[in-house]
C-alpha cells in the first residue's frame, strides 16, 4: 500500500496564509477554541526574555528576545561642551534634551535577520521609521531627567581668606559671629557640558512586532546605563572622567509598548465593517495579512493606576476610540507590561 502523502500545517500556512489563519480563528466546530497559525490564542503574547549588561564596552546594554525577534541595544555616552552647541542657551531648562540632540537613537536591521533585508543597501524605510518612533517616545515620555546629563562647573571667585590681616580684623569687629575664612565671593555654578547618549539598536533576527522589542531593549539598556563621574578642566578646556563610582540614570518610569493588529475576514477588498480579530504581539506573517495596527504605551509602575502615555493607530477603521478605552484592552496592556517588567527585573 502506498504511504499517505500530505502537507504539514506549516506548509499550508505558507501556501495559503490568509485562508489558513481565518480557518483557525473561525473554526467550524464550536468545541475548538479560536487559535492563530502559530498556535497562540488571539490575545496571547510571546513571552519575552531580557539579558542585561550584554556588551562589555558600553555604558549600558541589553538583549531582548520576543519569539524569534531578537534585539541588542547598547548605550554609549559622550560629552559635548556647551560652547560647541550652536543654539545653546543657559535659560533653556525645559527642552534641552531635544534642542541639543542629547538622545540619539539609531536602528539597524542586520543582513540575515529576515529575507527582505539585503546587504549593501541604504537604510530601509522601516529602520528609519522605528528610529523616529523611538526618538519621539524618548522625549514624549520624559523618561530621562535632564539633570542626569548635565555636567556642572563652579567658577572660582575672589578668595576672602587671602585678604590682609587688617581687613580681617575690621570684619571681625563688625560681626564676631560671621566667619568668612575660606569662603569665596562671586562664585558661579553653571552647566559647561552635557552627556550625549547614543542608543544603538541592532536586530539580530526579525519576526514581527519590531517596535515593542526595540523599545523594551532601549528601556532595559537605559536602566543599566551608568555614566562616569565627569568634571571640567578650565586650563585645558575639556571634560575629564573617572571610572570610579559611575552614576546610574534616574528614570522617571517604566513605559512599555504594546502592539496588536486587526485581522479581517476577507483577503481582498477587506470591509470596514464586519467580523474581525484583535491579534496581540503579531509575528511577521500576521503583520503581512493585516492592514490595521494599534500601539499603546502604558506605565503601571506603583500598581495604583495605569498611565497611558500614547496611543497610535495605523490604517483601517475597525478600532474605535471606545474599544481602545475598553477595560479588556487596558487589561491586556497591563498584562503585557507586567510580562516585560518581570523579564527586565529578573
Amino acid at each position: 500500500m502506498a504511504p499517505d502523502v500530505g502537507l504539514s500545517r506549516a506548509t499550508f500556512a505558507k501556501l495559503s496564509p490568509h485562508p489558513y489563519l481565518l480557518a483557525n480563528l473561525d473554526p467550524t466546530d464550536d468545541d475548538i477554541p479560536p487559535a492563530r497559525s502559530n498556535g497562540r490564542s488571539p490575545n496571547e503574547d510571546r513571552s519575552p526574555t531580557v539579558n542585561i549588561s550584554s556588551l562589555s564596552h558600553a555604558n549600558g546594554s541589553s538583549l531582548v528576545r520576543v519569539g524569534d525577534t531578537t534585539v541588542i541595544c547598547g548605550v554609549r555616552g559622550e560629552t559635548i561642551l556647551t560652547s560647541q552647541i550652536p543654539n545653546y542657551r543657559a535659560s533653556n531648562t525645559e527642552t534641552e534634551l531635544r534642542d541639543y540632540d542629547l538622545l540619539v537613537p539609531n536602528i539597524e536591521l542586520a543582513t540575515g535577520s529576515a529575507p527582505q533585508f539585503l546587504p549593501g543597501g541604504p537604510p530601509t524605510t522601516l529602520a528609519q521609521t522605528l528610529s523616529t518612533r523611538i526618538f519621539s517616545l524618548l522625549h514624549s515620555s520624559k523618561l530621562i531627567k535632564p539633570d542626569d546629563l548635565r555636567i556642572w562647573h563652579t567658577r572660582p571667585g575672589e578668595d576672602l581668606s587671602a585678604n590682609n590681616d587688617d581687613a580681617m580684623e575690621e570684619e571681625e569687629e563688625e560681626d564676631d559671629d560671621d566667619d568668612t575664612s575660606g569662603r569665596r565671593s562671586g562664585e558661579e555654578r553653571e552647566v559647561v557640558a552635557y552627556w550625549v547618549l547614543y542608543i544603538d539598536i541592532f536586530f539580530v533576527s526579525f519576526d514581527g512586532n519590531p517596535f515593542d522589542a526595540a523599545w523594551a531593549a532601549t528601556l532595559a539598556a537605559l536602566r543599566d546605563t551608568k555614566l562616569p563621574q565627569a568634571r571640567f578642566d578650565p586650563d585645558r578646556e575639556l571634560i575629564l572622567c573617572t571610572r570610579r563610582d559611575p552614576k546610574p540614570l534616574t528614570l522617571t518610569g517604566n513605559p512599555i509598548a504594546c502592539t496588536a493588529v486587526i485581522f479581517t475576514g476577507k483577503e481582498t477588498d477587506r470591509p470596514s465593517e464586519g467580523r474581525y480579530w484583535l491579534l496581540a504581539d503579531p509575528d511577521s506573517l500576521e503583520e503581512s495579512l493585516c492592514d490595521e495596527s494599534v500601539t499603546v504605551v502604558v506605565d503601571c509602575t506603583g500598581g495604583a493606576s495605569t498611565r497611558i502615555l500614547s496611543i497610535s493607530k495605523h490604517g483601517g477603521t475597525n478600532l474605535s476610540p471606545k474599544m481602545l478605552a475598553s477595560k479588556e484592552f487596558l487589561q491586556w496592556a497591563c498584562q503585557r507590561w507586567e510580562g516585560f517588567m518581570e523579564a527586565i527585573e529578573a
